[in-house]
């Protein structure tokens, strides 16, 4: 028997369906002397840090686990991976399959992740069969197809399984070891705050504080523009000012901010003679835009209707797998496998069914046309969220579903139709020793732009028409006009603006070389969990939504100045990149890369353990005195407002220490401790 294990079920259908399905069993599927099952992405998971620490480590009143600054670092010696709860049904199933196979395939994503995701689950049912690898990013009936004729050995990805289980590991020791440290320093400075820390989760929080900052900070320059009307051939037209490489009153930005001088060029081009200097006239075209990856759809839809990253995700799971509408979301990719091509008069059909709406713009189509979307060397992991061949009932879904199938049913449609056409002409033009400028836009074929409705307001704009002209022609100026602006401050985060940030992170880094390595790679973060860190760090209180845009809170910001640079910046995705990449080609070791890991986070934590920080928005924030101490431990006692009245003293190195006294006239009572009167230690 040979063992198909996919990544998740629909890819365990898609090949179930070219293999020949015979019978469905109990989580796998019969296909002849073939059988195909699938997890539900990652089964096992690794061990949390209690499973390393000592099984003395004392417990509070309610039972929850306690962070100690001398069980820092954890750095295991040996790594546990335990099954998810919620997937030990089908790993049992998994590993009775694997007992029975002669030989199992590989049927993981084509991507670190996926390579792992099966390895792991062969390593921990100890699997000695043979093991080929099944390697395809799409799920239509020809892509799965050449997959299965073209079956590699497993041996030859394993790389990239370790690069995957290095990300992993190092992203553990991070979060499970820095978290704590920097939770245990706030805690030491009178801070009750959980400050949690991670490879992508700091740096993201640290683009929207620095932003906000550059906000704050932001102090608006005037600047002025100068707009002329030019009558030519009986048109008048509008042009504008274009300033010379030796003028004054510039700015370094180049914007005229001498007030004197633009008045001056108002009086100096106001009703004077000019000559055409220039005179261009261009074909353009603007091909269709690809197709929809998970963060451009986010960023259209956060911007358009203000949804949240994570209701977009979850919004787009929905109309995968329960309305089977669209293909799979978490996705970075905007292209398409040039095999689904041939599907698409289906696709189309089957929009049509579901869209009545559309139907103007489905007669419209040509499906002779192939945008530069269908290219099968730009397609990654995962292909472009499109519109599938399934004819469901569009009454079925929320108003939010609607928004986002709208949207993706329009990216796909504008593939087949034709490219927007249009005529640039450009005028130059001197008047009294200046120039000016005009642009003028004719369109000549609106092609795609016709089902981008939203689009069409904006380009209509932009047109003016232009005559036909020669160079030295007369133009007879008229009013010219100062136009007054400041500049402004950068734009506040929205969630979609915020996910494009994170995969162009590049653009925050200064460092050519980083910059470089950040640039090759896709950003911070995945499609699958840019969201979630999102939504993660307004859970926890880090970020706040005001509208459409997301902001910094005061603990969000504090959190921020107190972490070092090592570990909110995004350089160290860009090492850590780097180093991956040299696993994922087998070009160094997986265990080396963890070494370097593991002397970097005792770096951090030694760094975190030394000294105390306060942390604002966090809770109470209370001074530890140096003159009165705790009698059990020798640590600074803090004088706390108590929930009724008066004060009390608490010890500041709980919860290790929990010792407690009551407060006789600003001064601890050693005499008479809470705990000794048998009221247990209680911190308001």
């Amino acid at each position: 028997m040979r063992l198909f294990i996919a990544e998740k079920p629909l890819v365990a259908n898609a090949i179930a369906a070219e293999l020949g399905q015979i019978s469905k069993g109990n989580g796998h599927i019969i296909c002849g002397d073939d059988v195909v099952t699938w997890c539900f992405g990652h089964m096992l998971e690794l061990a949390e840090p209690d499973e390393y620490t000592s099984d003395e480590v004392p417990r509070n009143a309610s039972d929850n686990k306690i962070w100690r600054i001398e069980d820092l670092p954890i750095i295991p010696d040996e790594w546990i991976i335990n099954p998810k709860k919620d997937t030990e049904k089908q790993l049992n199933i998994i590993g009775g399959l694997i007992e029975q196979a002669d030989s199992v395939v590989n049927a993981g994503d084509p991507d670190r992740e996926g390579q792992l995701l099966i390895d792991e689950v062969l390593v921990y049912f100890s699997n000695a069969k043979p093991v080929k690898r099944y390697w395809t990013n799409a799920v239509d009936p020809a892509s799965v197809k050449k997959g299965l004729l073209e079956l590699k050995d497993n041996e030859d990805y394993k790389s990239w399984g370790y690069a995957a289980k290095a990300r992993q590991r190092a992203d553990w020791l991070i979060g499970m070891n820095l978290s704590r440290a920097y939770t245990l320093r706030a805690q030491r400075g009178g801070s009750r705050v959980l400050l949690t820390v991670g490879r992508v989760q700091t740096p993201t929080l640290a683009l929207v504080v620095n932003r906000d900052l550059d906000i704050k900070a932001f102090k608006p320059i005037p600047y002025h523009s100068l707009s002329i009307e030019a009558g030519c051939s009986g048109e008048v037209l509008m042009a504008r000012w274009k300033a010379k490489e030796d003028q004054v009153g510039l700015d370094d930005e180049g914007r005229l901010v001498d007030t004197a001088i633009a008045n001056k060029l108002v009086q100096t081009m106001t009703e004077k003679k000019g000559i055409v200097s220039e005179y261009k006239q261009e074909k353009k075209k603007k091909s269709q835009p690809l197709v929809h990856s998970l963060a451009s759809l986010t960023l259209l839809v956060s911007n358009k209707f203000g949804y949240g990253a994570e209701d977009v995700l979850k919004t787009c799971q929905a109309l995968y797998e329960k309305h089977k509408l669209t293909s799979y979301p978490r996705t970075d990719c905007p292209y398409l496998p040039e095999s689904q091509f041939l599907e698409s008069s289906e696709v189309v059909e089957a929009i049509g069914h579901v869209n009545k709406e559309f139907s103007d713009y489905i007669e419209s189509v040509d499906l002779k046309i192939k945008s530069k979307t269908w290219n099968d060397s730009k397609v990654t992991a995962h292909h472009g969220i499109i519109p599938t061949l399934h004819k469901g009932d569009k009454s079925c879904l929320t108003k939010m579903e609607v928004s986002i199938y709208n949207q993706i049913v329009i990216s796909y449609l504008a593939q087949f139709l034709p490219v927007h056409e249009f005529m640039k002409t450009t005028v130059l033009i001197e008047v009294e020793g200046e120039k000016l400028v005009v642009h003028g836009k004719v369109i000549t074929i609106n092609g795609w732009l016709d089902v981008y409705r939203a689009s069409e307001e904006t380009e209509k704009k932009e047109i003016q028409f232009i005559p036909e002209m020669t160079k030295g022609d007369t133009v007879q100026c008229g009013k010219v006009t100062r136009i007054d602006s400041k500049t402004k401050p950068p734009s506040r985060f929205t969630e979609g603006t915020l996910m494009q940030a994170m995969i162009n992170i590049h653009k925050f880094v200064d460092e050519a070389e980083h910059k470089k390595i950040l640039i090759e790679g896709d950003g911070i973060g995945t499609p699958a969990t840019q969201a979630s860190t999102i939504s993660e760090l307004k859970r926890r209180g880090f970020l706040e939504e005001n509208g459409k845009s997301i902001s910094s809170t005061v603990l969000g910001r504090s959190s921020i100045a107190a972490l070092p640079e090592a570990v909110k910046s995004p350089i160290l995705t860009a090492l850590y990149e780097r180093m991956l990449k040299g696993i994922e080609q087998g070009k160094s070791e997986m265990n080396d890369f963890l070494v370097k890991q593991t002397a970097f986070i005792k770096l951090q934590v030694a760094k975190a353990n030394d000294g105390s920080i306060s942390i604002a928005g966090g809770g109470k924030v209370v001074a530890i005195s140096t003159v009165h101490k705790c009698l059990a431990c020798g640590s600074g006692l803090s004088r706390r407002p108590s929930k009724k009245k008066g004060f009390w003293w608490g010890c500041s190195n709980y919860p290790t220490c929990k010792e407690t006294y009551f407060d006789i006239k600003g001064k601890p009572n050693y005499k008479n401790s809470i705990n000794k009167s048998n009221q247990g230690a209680k911190h308001d």
